[in-house]
């Protein structure tokens, strides 16, 4: 089996949001894989909490990633579930856990056997399958991409000023609040925070393993060299990683950043983000 991960913060002098880690037993019967993307909050933002978003993930990884390689018991959801109920339980007293912006972040967990391959995907980041015929497949949380007409237009909105304009900043504001209120609502999107409830919201499934040949995670820092800048399909980028490796993946990604430094060509939310990557292959 050949498993391959690389992750790298977007700025040098911050720490990383991002968590990727594998289970492989040395027994050979299974592993499992979890990929977690941290939500940044404002610079500016309260939230309510006296940790920040690395302490999160790595918290929420880790105790996902135990649970879905020792208790194959539990489904992936329920692994989730426990995972967030372990880790709201590692806050203080002082950490508001109901506030908007607690320490929250996406999810992939894999899982795979003699027999299956499960996975798990929460929020936007992705999950490709390549199945046995050689076709990829992109599993997806959508939602993001489905929210209401008007939050829709206040991103086009701030997308369409220039960077560096005095109009900029308060469109953003407005359209972040929006974004906001529709995390982990109905109708809007959900990631895993404090509520272990949401883990029956995230997209699930089972394959044979006879019918999965690899699979590759990504955090949308590493999935933008497809969703913003075009540089290939879902397919293509399963092959630029399966030939080359996660790392090489995150060196085009770079590339793609450098080459727009300030987001004029491709609109995005940051101008590099963390990515990270975990290619696991049967």
């Amino acid at each position: 089996m050949r498993i391959e991960l690389a992750t790298e913060p977007g700025d040098p002098q911050r720490p990383n949001e991002d968590y990727a880690s594998v289970a492989a037993p040395a027994s050979g019967r299974g592993g499992a894989l979890v990929l977690l993307d941290g939500v940044t909050p404002p610079p500016d933002g309260d939230t309510g909490c006296a940790h920040p978003v690395p302490w999160f993930t790595a918290r929420l990884g880790g105790a996902l990633l135990e649970l879905s390689a020792a208790r194959r018991d539990m489904s992936l959801a329920d692994c989730l579930a426990e995972a967030i109920d372990r880790t709201a339980a590692a806050h203080g007293p002082s950490c508001d856990l109901s506030h908007p912006r607690t320490p929250q972040s996406t999810v992939v967990a894999v899982r795979w056997g003699e027999e299956a391959v499960e996975h798990l995907v929460l929020s936007d980041s992705v999950l490709l399958a390549e199945r046995a015929d050689g076709s990829v497949a992109a599993v997806l949380d959508d939602r993001l991409d489905r929210l209401p007409d008007a939050v829709t237009a206040l991103r086009h909105r701030v997308r369409a000023l220039p960077p560096g304009s005095p109009e900029r900043p308060a469109a953003r504001r407005e359209y972040v609040a929006a974004v906001e209120a529709l995390r982990n609502a109905e109708g809007g999107f959900f990631t895993a925070a404090a509520d272990p409830g949401v883990a029956v919201r995230a997209v699930t499934g089972s394959s044979p393993l006879s019918q999965v040949t690899a699979v590759v995670a990504l955090t949308d820092g590493a999935s933008r060299w497809v969703e913003v800048f075009g540089e290939g399909t879902w397919p293509d980028c399963f092959a630029l990683v399966r030939k080359a490796g996660p790392r090489a993946l995150i060196e085009r990604v770079r590339a793609a950043e450098a080459a727009d430094p300030e987001g004029r060509a491709f609109a995005r939310g940051k101008v590099r983000d963390d990515a990270a990557v975990i290619l696991a292959e049967w």
